[in-house]
């Protein structure tokens, strides 16, 4: 199931990676992000069938945690530079008028 959901939000990463201006520090930083995203998702499918390899039964082994702690820490990077991108950069964020109009009461409480 978490495969699918990288596909999903890949596919929806994809499109924001073009709308975005080549050559700024927005654009390199959306590379590096679907980069490592791509390495992690790559990864934990790894794990999964080094995992499934091993059995069932047992514990374990040094490297298989070695690899989900490695994956886990670039993942948690990959979401600060989706962080830098939305928060900093602004990509695909309303602008500033759009989100007022959103705040805006539509008519008086009551």
């Amino acid at each position: 199931m978490g495969v699918l959901g990288a596909v999903a939000a890949a596919t929806a990463g994809l499109l924001d990676l073009v709308a975005i201006p080549a050559g700024t520090p927005a654009q390199r930083t959306a590379l590096v992000h679907m980069t490592v995203n791509l390495v992690v998702t790559g990864a934990y499918v790894g794990g999964f069938f080094w995992r499934h390899a091993a059995g069932t039964g047992g514990s374990v082994g040094a490297g298989m945690l070695a690899l989900s702690a490695v994956s886990l820490g670039a993942l948690g990077f990959s979401g600060y530079l989706g962080g830098k991108l939305a928060y900093r950069y602004g990509v695909r964020v309303a602008d500033e008028t759009t989100r007022a109009e959103g705040y805006a009461p539509s008519r008086p409480s009551r």
